[in-house]
């Protein structure tokens, strides 16, 4: 089995910032591609950025030039620096993979737990 354990959640003030992780483990084969939905409350789940195996990387409008999304390879660890954070942030964040398991033929995509970041003073 696959498990994404994110970390790096909190509180901060506006203008703050955070750096969020997301370590996949288990019986992994490839990694196509890994990133960052968040949802606010009563929102829809929205994407925030991802970033392929060849490091091609895409951001919402929302975050471009405050976020950042990079990744280790070697351990299966996606991050996401986020700067200037404001109250409109404020979010679940999801970590996801998009990766194919050894004996599967396969890419599916996998989801971590939630991590919530909060922006206010």
């Amino acid at each position: 089995q696959v498990q994404l354990v994110e970390s790096g959640g909190g509180l901060v003030q506006p203008g703050g910032s955070l750096r969020l992780s997301c370590a996949a483990s288990g019986s992994i084969f490839s990694i196509g591609a890994m990133g960052w939905y968040r949802q606010a409350p009563g929102k829809q789940r929205e994407l925030v950025a991802g970033i392929t195996s060849g490091g091609r990387t895409n951001y919402a409008d929302s975050v471009s030039g405050r976020f950042t999304i990079s990744n280790d390879a070697a351990k299966n660890t996606v991050y996401l620096q986020m700067n200037s954070l404001k109250p409109e942030d404020t979010a679940v964040y999801y970590c996801y993979a998009e990766l194919r398991t050894y004996g599967s033929n396969s890419y599916l995509t996998y989801w971590g737990q939630g991590t919530q970041v909060t922006v206010s003073s």
